[in-house]
């Protein structure tokens, strides 16, 4: 959630940067969050003067029984009318603090002054592109077509079980898809990542900690006599590892990372734009994990997406770099940058990463602090994919198919026990 303090001090350019959201209505709620504010202080300050007063009248009673006088009539009436008082502020103050949350859980983040204008993915912003020479064949086929030639990926049978977009991975389709798991938390562990096995279900507490709930709940699996959802990203539970937590200063950055399979109801069936890989219901990822200072922040960050673009180099296939415009960005993330990989045999670019920075809005909603010295301040998280294996198998896929086989990428090699898939 946005801070209330900084709201305050900052108004005018929160309501600049939040209508780069396409918020145009947003002044209006803002206003109202520092109306309720000020009289959430005016009541509280009420009802710690009644309650002040209710000790002091009640240690008078005390006095005079103590000392034999039982004349406490008058005292006892005010009391009596104090605690009526009481109770009506105490009413007025919950009421009050309630209308401010489900304003404040309905605002998303601010902005980074970096984050473009822009209403769509159309506007986001390429940053950088690496495109490497593809095999020369004839046609080169798209990942669906492949997958049934070689025998790797079973849709049919994974529909039949459970639906659309949940596949069943064979053979070497398995053993290369296992590979790149393996391959990607080694490499998160030569790189300071301290390796998380974290549940897969989450209760509603850490849904709303990182903010998928109440945003994202229509695209969240739930089992409802459990009122636990299944879920979108490692994300989620491994940043609620510490909600409520204050972390020394001296013991960061905590760097997290977990494989887990995801879930989202988002996908759609078999079409242009969700065939095969590109759209799942259920597909695995391996997710990292920062938890910072404000001060190194903004190099986290960069950290981070140095390391995803270094892991997707290293598997030889094309990608470019996006910076998210605001119009695209995440309800809870400040500043994202998308990384998108060429799947040649669809001719089109395909998000196999998010790398964002959230500053305080999680640790807000969490109450995840940091303590330097005396002084306890709200940390700065962030995350991202490294890597959403679906669409990194399609590209893998298209831009290593050869004449009767699939050259696998060499840094796979010890992990997959082969070079090629053949026919």
């Amino acid at each position: 959630m946005i801070e209330l303090n900084q709201l305050r001090k900052n108004k005018e350019e929160f309501v600049l940067s939040l209508k780069k959201r396409g918020l145009d209505d947003i002044e209006n709620n803002l206003n109202k969050l520092i109306s309720l504010d000020d009289e959430r202080k005016s009541l509280k300050t009420k009802l710690d003067n009644l309650l002040s007063e209710s000790n002091k009248i009640a240690k008078e009673i005390g006095i005079k029984i103590k000392s034999g006088n039982n004349d406490i009539g008058d005292l006892k009436d005010q009391s009596a009318k104090l605690k009526e008082d009481s109770k009506k502020i105490d009413k007025e103050l919950k009421l009050t603090e309630e209308s401010i949350k489900n304003i404040l859980v309905n605002i998303p983040n601010i902005p980074d002054n970096k984050v473009p204008e822009g209403n769509s993915e159309d506007q986001n912003i390429e940053i950088l592109k690496h495109e490497i020479s593809i095999n020369n064949i004839e046609k080169l086929k798209p990942h669906w077509d492949l997958i049934k030639e070689y025998n790797l990926i079973d849709f049919d049978n994974g529909n039949k079980i459970t639906g659309a977009g949940f596949p069943i991975y064979t053979n070497k389709g398995a053993k290369l898809q296992r590979a790149l798991i393996n391959y990607f938390l080694d490499e998160a562990e030569k790189n300071s990542y301290i390796e998380i096995q974290p549940p897969i279900l989450i209760n509603e507490d850490s849904g709303f900690g990182t903010g998928q709930l109440p945003d994202k709940e229509g695209m969240m699996y739930k089992i409802e006599n459990e009122n636990l959802f299944m879920i979108p990203t490692a994300e989620v539970p491994i940043t609620n590892i510490y909600r409520k937590d204050v972390i020394n200063i001296d013991d960061l950055p905590v760097k997290n990372v977990a494989y887990t399979p995801c879930f989202r109801k988002e996908a759609g069936s078999w079409g242009a734009h969700v065939r095969g890989l590109n759209r799942l219901h259920q597909f695995d990822k391996v997710e990292i994990v920062h938890i910072e200072s404000e001060k190194n922040s903004e190099k986290a960050l960069e950290s981070m997406c140095n390391y995803v673009e270094n892991l997707i180099k290293s598997l030889e296939i094309s990608y470019r770099k996006l910076l998210l415009c605001a119009g695209d960005l995440g309800f809870a993330s400040s500043i994202t940058y998308d990384f998108e990989v060429y799947a040649p045999g669809q001719k089109r670019w395909l998000e196999c990463s998010s790398v964002s920075n959230f500053k305080t809005y999680q640790s807000n909603r969490m109450n995840l602090k940091i303590r330097d010295n005396k002084d306890k301040v709200l940390a700065h998280t962030l995350n991202g994919s490294a890597l959403a294996l679906p669409r990194i198998v399609a590209a893998i896929l298209e831009t290593h198919q050869d004449k009767g086989e699939i050259n696998v990428p060499k840094v796979l090699h010890n992990y997959t026990g082969f070079k090629k898939i053949t026919l």
